[in-house]
């Protein structure tokens, strides 16, 4: 079933394709800078909403697996005239190592955003909790806005919530989060979270193209052992920590998160334009 997905785009029609992709419970909103960072560069910057995410629209059967989120992208894929430069936070990440695997032509280069071939299950736990505690919306933005400085602690509120709508769905007289709530099988289903780390190793070891792993040095979804473990399936992989950061990296280092980015990527379109020269 075709649905349609929402994307921001930026950047000179002709400019090398960089496509990022955010992760589960998140918007194409999540990448701050990045996007006009990459357009001021010279790139065509294309930030996408996941199925079931922002303004992109629900599976009518209310499937999100990773085959469905891997056909997405390979559909946007085919309708760029160039493989992109692909940054996945999270899910978009993990999208990006099963098609980079199967298909390495479709795909530039892959930036992995704090996810990788072994995943804290303790630290995924915490955003299911997270996820999951509104799933009866709330009575307000503020009350949302209480339930992510409860979660994101080391963070300073906003003064004004007001910005948080922007992820929000009103419905019935509550705020709900704007993904799908079917979304939140994918992530309780427990042969995927089981399953789910086999599959993450094949297709690590499956990746030719040029990679980058970026963690958060603060994180709980990929600790140091698991960077490293993923560096030894992925042995030509570059690999940046971010000190202080955590999960959301490009959130809370966004500097630092784009100075790692397009050190990268740059040197992959270089590399491009000397073999195509």
């Amino acid at each position: 079933m075709n649905i349609d997905l929402a994307a921001d785009v930026a950047g000179p029609v002709d400019g090398p394709p960089i496509l990022f992709l955010h992760g589960g419970g998140q918007t194409r909103q999540s990448w701050g800078k990045a996007v006009i960072q990459a357009s001021d560069r010279g790139f065509r910057a294309i930030a996408l909403d996941l199925r079931g995410h922002g303004d992109s629209g629900w599976s009518p059967d209310g499937r999100y697996d990773l085959a469905v989120f891997a056909d997405d992208l390979r559909c946007v894929l085919a309708q760029l005239e160039r493989p992109p430069v692909l940054v996945g936070a999270s899910l978009g990440g993990i999208m990006g190592m099963v098609v980079a695997a199967a298909d390495p032509a479709a795909i530039r280069a892959l930036v992995l955003v704090d996810i990788s071939a072994t995943i804290d299950m303790d630290g995924a736990n915490e955003v299911i909790a997270f996820m999951n505690a509104g799933s009866e919306g709330f009575g307000s933005i503020e009350a949302a806005a209480d339930a992510v400085s409860a979660y994101l602690p080391h963070r300073d509120k906003p003064r004004d919530s007001r910005g948080l709508a922007k992820n929000l769905r009103r419905r019935d007289g509550r705020w709900y989060w704007h993904w799908d709530p079917a979304f939140m099988s994918m992530v309780m289903d427990p042969k995927q979270q089981a399953d789910g780390p086999t599959m993450l190793e094949t297709a690590a070891r499956g990746l030719t193209i040029p990679t980058l792993l970026i963690r958060g040095g603060r994180s709980r979804i990929v600790t140091e052992e698991g960077a490293r473990a993923f560096l030894a399936m992925v042995p030509h992989a570059d690999y940046v920590p971010i000190d202080g950061a955590h999960h959301m990296v490009a959130g809370e280092a966004n500097d630092a998160f784009n100075d790692a980015v397009f050190a990268f990527a740059d040197r992959q379109v270089e590399g491009s334009a000397q073999a195509g020269g």
